[in-house]
Formats: structure tokens, C-alpha cells, sequence
């Protein structure tokens, strides 16, 4: 069955950059929909971005419009979020879901990561 797993979060200065992994199994990555979400402590879980199943332009929250971006390799199964000129209100745990397309709603999504942490000091 379908699996993902992040990687890459840690602790970054304000105005550094972390490069994220969403690393997919038991999928052919081309047939599915990434997207990042984060949560914050306290907070709702919030969408970052989605990258639609057949390469389409990722759509990006507007707070990450400018700073982040998204690359894909269906070979590698592997999705990267950049994020540069980081923020401390970027501070959360990020996770990759899947679903067949692009939802701007979280129940929509099928399959999840653990997450992975990212904070931004300053």
C-alpha cells in the first residue's frame, strides 16, 4: 500500500532554507497528488502547496508564494519542498499527503506521512 515518509526538517536561523524529502511507496508517483501541509502547536493543520498527479504547476498558501518550491521525481518517488528565506511563523511540523488529485481540504487525503520538524529561530 501507499507510504510516505518526510525527511530533511531541523533547526534553521531566520532567512535560512531547508530542502524537504517526501519519500513514496507502494505507488506509481505519477498517478497521485502530493501535497505539504504544516501544524503548529495550537494550531489547525494548513495546506502549503499541491502538485497535481501528471506534473501540473504546484499552487502554493500565498505566505510560501516567492520562498518555497516544489520538484518532483516520479523515477525516484520523491517529492522536495524548498523553502528559502525561512520565517519563524514557518515553524511547524510538515507533512506530505497523497490523494488521486489536488484538495484544498485535509480530510481529503487518503494517505499521510509522520511528519517531520522545522523550526526557525530568531
Amino acid at each position: 500500500q501507499l507510504q510516505l515518509v518526510e525527511s530533511g526538517g531541523g533547526l534553521v536561523q531566520s532567512g535560512g532554507s531547508l530542502r524537504l524529502s517526501c519519500a513514496a511507496s507502494g505507488v506509481t508517483l505519477e498517478d497521485v497528488a502530493i501535497a505539504w501541509f504544516r501544524q503548529a502547536p495550537g494550531k489547525e493543520r494548513e495546506g502549503v502547496s499541491c502538485s497535481s498527479s501528471n506534473g501540473g504547476r504546484t499552487t502554493f498558501i500565498d505566505s510560501a508564494k516567492g520562498r518555497f518550491s516544489v520538484s518532483r521525481d516520479n523515477a525516484k518517488k520523491t517529492v522536495w519542498l524548498q523553502m528559502n528565506n525561512l520565517k519563524p511563523e514557518d515553524t511547524a511540523v510538515y507533512y506530505c499527503a497523497a490523494r488521486v488529485s489536488c484538495s484544498a481540504y485535509v480530510w481529503a487525503y487518503d494517505h499521510w506521512g509522520p511528519g517531520t520538524q522545522v523550526t526557525v529561530s530568531s
